[in-house]
């Protein structure tokens, strides 16, 4: 007899896969987010904490290359660029809410990655899912650019969502299994000082 999939281990194959959708308890379909600001693992924890975030997955999305693996994707050449993928219930948090909260963890001016990380796979992104979060996400870069914290065009882009691929499993909540190397590198990295810059008391969402 074959074993029966815990209820996470369904909600990982069917976001992966973009299968058919996944059911919040009410039977609403949970919806998903695809955000890209840098290093995928200073993305995850700002959504983890939010009510209504059912899980966050690091992954890679826009490029060309099926199932790409890190390495390939660090080395360039695949057109992807790193991201989190959120999953979460729009009876409890809505899109707007995801991107005020993507706005205030990146640094929308940036055009050669995010902070310390430069490249391309590091450019800010807000992928769209379908028309409503396109036109949220493109109402919002409009609302920054002209009441921005500062002068300058935003270089984040807004592009259709076309697929998503996992990264390896330890990229997957990296903040939690490595918590004293997670905040080292945001430290090194220059991140916090760079939001708290930008956005001050409202830095991180």
């Amino acid at each position: 007899m074959n074993a029966i999939p815990t209820r996470l281990g369904l909600l990982i194959l069917l976001v992966a896969t973009a299968a058919v959708p996944v059911l919040a308890d009410d039977e609403t379909p949970l919806a998903r987010a695809t955000f890209a600001g840098g290093c995928f693992w200073c993305m995850e924890p700002p959504y983890d904490r939010l009510d209504g975030v059912i899980e966050t997955i690091s992954g890679f999305s826009g490029g060309h290359v099926s199932n790409p693996t890190y390495e390939q994707v660090v080395r360039g050449g695949t057109g992807h660029l790193e991201v989190v993928q959120v999953v979460f219930d729009p009876n409890l948090v809505d899109y707007q809410r995801l991107l005020e909260v993507f706005w205030r963890n990146i640094d929308p001016y940036q055009a050669d990655g995010q902070f310390c990380d430069r490249g391309e796979i590091y450019r800010s992104a807000i992928f769209f899912h379908d028309e409503e979060q396109e036109r949220l996400a493109r109402e919002s870069l409009a609302e920054l650019a002209a009441n921005g914290p500062e002068p300058g065009p935003i270089d984040t882009r807004i592009l259709r969502f076309e697929s998503f691929y996992p990264a390896e499993d330890y990229h997957q909540g990296y903040y939690l299994k490595n918590p004293v190397r997670y905040r080292y590198y945001r430290w090194r990295c220059g991140r916090d000082q760079r939001l708290e810059q930008l956005w001050g008391d409202q830095a991180g969402g």
